[in-house]
Protein backbone atom coordinates (compact mmCIF):
# COMPACT_ATOMS: atom_id res chain seq x y z
CA UNK A 1 0.00 0.00 0.00
CA UNK A 2 1.65 3.52 -0.70
CA UNK A 3 0.68 5.82 1.34
CA UNK A 4 2.70 8.64 -0.23
CA UNK A 5 1.32 11.54 -2.28
CA UNK A 6 2.86 13.90 -4.11
CA UNK A 7 0.95 17.02 -2.26
CA UNK A 8 -1.72 17.99 0.20
CA UNK A 9 -4.87 18.71 -2.05
CA UNK A 10 -4.37 14.85 -3.58
CA UNK A 11 -3.46 13.22 -0.28
CA UNK A 12 -7.26 15.02 0.55
CA UNK A 13 -8.61 13.89 -2.90
CA UNK A 14 -11.30 11.41 -2.20
CA UNK A 15 -11.32 11.41 1.10
CA UNK A 16 -12.93 15.03 2.46
CA UNK A 17 -16.80 15.88 2.33
CA UNK A 18 -19.11 18.48 3.06
CA UNK A 19 -20.65 17.79 6.67
CA UNK A 20 -17.60 15.63 8.02
CA UNK A 21 -15.99 15.78 11.63
CA UNK A 22 -12.29 16.25 11.10
CA UNK A 23 -9.71 16.46 14.04
CA UNK A 24 -6.93 18.54 13.54
CA UNK A 25 -3.44 18.58 15.55
CA UNK A 26 -1.65 21.17 17.22
CA UNK A 27 -1.44 23.58 20.25
CA UNK A 28 -1.54 27.14 19.16
CA UNK A 29 0.18 27.19 15.91
CA UNK A 30 2.81 24.93 17.34
CA UNK A 31 2.50 21.47 15.31
CA UNK A 32 -0.19 21.62 12.98
CA UNK A 33 -0.51 20.67 9.72
CA UNK A 34 -0.11 24.01 7.33
CA UNK A 35 -0.07 22.44 4.29
CA UNK A 36 -2.99 20.17 4.72
CA UNK A 37 -4.83 22.91 6.49
CA UNK A 38 -4.30 25.10 3.20
CA UNK A 39 -5.68 22.43 1.18
CA UNK A 40 -8.86 21.92 3.02
CA UNK A 41 -9.63 25.40 2.70
CA UNK A 42 -8.78 24.87 -0.93
CA UNK A 43 -11.04 21.98 -1.03
CA UNK A 44 -14.56 23.88 -0.84
CA UNK A 45 -15.99 21.65 2.07
CA UNK A 46 -18.27 23.21 4.08
CA UNK A 47 -20.72 22.32 6.87
CA UNK A 48 -17.18 21.23 9.13
CA UNK A 49 -17.13 20.40 12.48
CA UNK A 50 -13.83 20.81 14.08
CA UNK A 51 -11.87 19.07 16.58
CA UNK A 52 -9.01 20.91 17.54
CA UNK A 53 -7.42 22.30 21.10
CA UNK A 54 -8.27 25.51 19.69
CA UNK A 55 -8.86 27.58 15.82
CA UNK A 56 -5.44 28.86 15.41
CA UNK A 57 -5.43 32.75 14.72
CA UNK A 58 -6.98 35.40 12.28
CA UNK A 59 -5.81 34.00 8.70
CA UNK A 60 -3.81 31.41 9.56
CA UNK A 61 -4.33 27.78 11.30
CA UNK A 62 -7.65 26.88 11.57
CA UNK A 63 -8.38 30.37 11.22
CA UNK A 64 -8.38 30.25 7.47
CA UNK A 65 -11.22 27.92 7.52
CA UNK A 66 -13.46 30.15 9.36
CA UNK A 67 -13.11 33.33 7.80
CA UNK A 68 -14.17 31.00 4.59
CA UNK A 69 -17.17 30.08 6.79
CA UNK A 70 -16.20 26.07 5.97
CA UNK A 71 -16.75 25.18 9.56
CA UNK A 72 -19.89 24.82 11.64
CA UNK A 73 -18.76 23.65 14.87
CA UNK A 74 -15.96 23.93 17.18
CA UNK A 75 -14.55 21.75 19.45
CA UNK A 76 -11.74 22.93 21.71
CA UNK A 77 -10.55 23.92 24.97
CA UNK A 78 -9.16 27.04 23.93
CA UNK A 79 -10.30 30.02 21.39
CA UNK A 80 -8.91 33.49 22.89
CA UNK A 81 -6.48 34.28 20.00
CA UNK A 82 -9.03 34.16 16.91
CA UNK A 83 -11.36 37.53 16.94
CA UNK A 84 -13.35 35.87 13.87
CA UNK A 85 -13.96 33.00 15.65
CA UNK A 86 -15.33 35.50 18.54
CA UNK A 87 -17.48 37.25 16.34
CA UNK A 88 -18.92 34.40 14.74
CA UNK A 89 -19.94 32.68 18.05
CA UNK A 90 -21.61 35.64 19.93
CA UNK A 91 -23.13 36.71 16.63
CA UNK A 92 -24.71 33.21 16.52
CA UNK A 93 -22.83 31.98 13.69
CA UNK A 94 -20.61 28.78 15.14
CA UNK A 95 -21.56 26.47 17.01
CA UNK A 96 -19.04 25.75 20.28
CA UNK A 97 -18.55 23.02 22.32
CA UNK A 98 -16.39 24.14 25.15
CA UNK A 99 -14.23 21.14 26.52
CA UNK A 100 -11.70 21.04 29.65
CA UNK A 101 -8.10 20.66 27.85
CA UNK A 102 -7.07 17.69 29.85
CA UNK A 103 -10.89 16.22 29.05
CA UNK A 104 -10.41 17.08 24.92
CA UNK A 105 -6.89 14.99 25.30
CA UNK A 106 -8.45 11.70 26.72
CA UNK A 107 -12.06 11.98 24.73
CA UNK A 108 -9.22 11.84 21.26
CA UNK A 109 -7.24 9.16 22.95
CA UNK A 110 -9.92 7.11 24.17
CA UNK A 111 -12.14 7.49 20.82
CA UNK A 112 -9.24 5.74 19.06
CA UNK A 113 -8.52 2.75 22.30
CA UNK A 114 -12.31 2.23 21.23
CA UNK A 115 -13.29 3.05 24.62
CA UNK A 116 -16.84 4.81 24.16
CA UNK A 117 -16.89 6.74 27.39
CA UNK A 118 -15.38 7.57 30.54
CA UNK A 119 -15.51 9.30 33.88
CA UNK A 120 -13.48 12.83 35.07
CA UNK A 121 -14.06 15.12 37.85
CA UNK A 122 -13.33 17.60 35.62
CA UNK A 123 -16.13 19.85 35.08
CA UNK A 124 -18.52 18.41 37.91
CA UNK A 125 -21.00 21.25 39.22
CA UNK A 126 -19.84 23.40 36.49
CA UNK A 127 -21.65 24.03 33.21
CA UNK A 128 -19.35 21.55 31.42
CA UNK A 129 -21.72 18.72 33.10
CA UNK A 130 -24.96 20.11 32.22
CA UNK A 131 -27.06 17.25 30.48
CA UNK A 132 -24.54 14.94 31.04
CA UNK A 133 -24.43 11.52 33.40
CA UNK A 134 -23.36 11.95 36.93
CA UNK A 135 -22.06 9.01 39.14
CA UNK A 136 -19.86 8.65 42.51
CA UNK A 137 -17.14 6.90 42.74
CA UNK A 138 -15.77 6.04 46.20
CA UNK A 139 -17.78 9.23 48.05
CA UNK A 140 -16.49 11.62 44.92
CA UNK A 141 -18.62 13.04 41.73
CA UNK A 142 -17.57 12.19 38.18
CA UNK A 143 -19.02 13.54 34.83
CA UNK A 144 -19.71 10.90 32.00
CA UNK A 145 -17.75 12.04 29.07
CA UNK A 146 -18.23 10.50 25.73
CA UNK A 147 -15.03 9.90 23.20
CA UNK A 148 -14.37 11.23 19.98
CA UNK A 149 -14.12 9.74 16.79
CA UNK A 150 -13.35 12.02 13.18
CA UNK A 151 -14.37 10.99 10.22
CA UNK A 152 -10.94 12.62 9.05
CA UNK A 153 -7.48 13.43 10.99
CA UNK A 154 -4.90 16.15 10.06
CA UNK A 155 -1.39 15.85 12.08
CA UNK A 156 1.86 17.06 11.43
CA UNK A 157 5.00 15.12 11.95
CA UNK A 158 8.64 15.72 11.58
CA UNK A 159 9.46 12.33 10.07
CA UNK A 160 8.39 9.72 8.54
CA UNK A 161 8.98 6.45 6.94
CA UNK A 162 7.14 5.15 4.17
CA UNK A 163 4.56 2.60 6.24
CA UNK A 164 3.55 5.76 7.94
CA UNK A 165 5.58 5.59 11.50
CA UNK A 166 5.46 9.17 12.68
CA UNK A 167 8.32 10.63 14.28
CA UNK A 168 7.41 14.36 16.62
CA UNK A 169 9.71 16.49 17.79
CA UNK A 170 9.53 18.04 21.25
CA UNK A 171 6.51 20.13 21.88
CA UNK A 172 5.04 19.98 18.47
CA UNK A 173 4.17 16.45 19.14
CA UNK A 174 1.12 18.13 21.49
CA UNK A 175 -1.94 16.77 20.12
CA UNK A 176 -1.07 15.26 17.27
CA UNK A 177 -1.14 11.66 18.20
CA UNK A 178 -4.25 11.55 19.99
CA UNK A 179 -5.77 12.47 16.58
CA UNK A 180 -4.23 10.66 14.57
CA UNK A 181 -5.37 7.53 16.76
CA UNK A 182 -8.80 8.84 16.81
CA UNK A 183 -9.70 9.19 12.89
CA UNK A 184 -10.93 6.69 11.32
CA UNK A 185 -8.81 8.36 8.32
CA UNK A 186 -5.49 9.89 9.38
CA UNK A 187 -3.27 12.15 6.92
CA UNK A 188 0.04 12.90 8.25
CA UNK A 189 1.94 15.87 7.26
CA UNK A 190 5.78 15.41 7.42
CA UNK A 191 9.16 17.36 7.05
CA UNK A 192 11.25 14.72 6.02
CA UNK A 193 10.35 10.97 4.68
CA UNK A 194 12.87 8.20 4.70
CA UNK A 195 12.32 4.38 3.93
CA UNK A 196 11.26 1.79 6.09
CA UNK A 197 13.99 0.56 8.55
CA UNK A 198 15.42 3.51 8.55
CA UNK A 199 13.86 4.93 11.95
CA UNK A 200 14.74 2.97 15.04
CA UNK A 201 11.75 1.30 16.33
CA UNK A 202 12.28 2.78 20.11
CA UNK A 203 12.08 6.44 18.63
CA UNK A 204 8.99 5.79 16.94
CA UNK A 205 5.98 7.81 18.29
CA UNK A 206 2.75 6.84 16.65
CA UNK A 207 3.01 2.98 15.09
CA UNK A 208 2.36 3.43 11.25
CA UNK A 209 -0.82 1.29 11.82
CA UNK A 210 -2.91 4.83 12.93
CA UNK A 211 -1.45 6.13 9.71
CA UNK A 212 -3.02 6.06 6.04
CA UNK A 213 -1.50 8.64 3.95
CA UNK A 214 1.28 10.79 4.02
CA UNK A 215 2.25 13.97 2.45
CA UNK A 216 5.73 16.03 2.20
CA UNK A 217 6.12 19.64 3.53
CA UNK A 218 9.53 20.33 3.79
CA UNK A 219 9.73 23.92 4.24
CA UNK A 220 6.46 24.83 6.90
CA UNK A 221 6.12 28.30 7.45
CA UNK A 222 5.72 27.44 11.57
CA UNK A 223 4.64 31.01 12.24
CA UNK A 224 4.95 31.98 15.84
CA UNK A 225 1.56 32.79 17.75
CA UNK A 226 3.31 35.19 20.47
CA UNK A 227 6.64 35.76 20.22
CA UNK A 228 8.42 37.10 23.53
CA UNK A 229 11.83 37.72 23.75
CA UNK A 230 14.37 39.27 26.44
CA UNK A 231 15.01 42.99 26.52
CA UNK A 232 19.04 44.07 25.66
CA UNK A 233 21.36 44.15 28.68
Amino acid sequence: MNKVYPDAASALAGVVQNGQTIAVGGFGLCGIPEALILALRDSGVTGLTAISNNAGVDGFGLGQLLETRQIKKMIASYVGENKEFARQYLAGELELEFTPQGTLAEKLRAGGAGIPAFFTKTGVGTIVAEGKEIREFDGEQYVMERSLVSDVSLVKAWKADKAGNLVFRKTARNFNPNVAMAGKITIAEVEELVEVGEIDPDQVHLPSIFVHRIVVNATPEKRIEQRTVRAAA
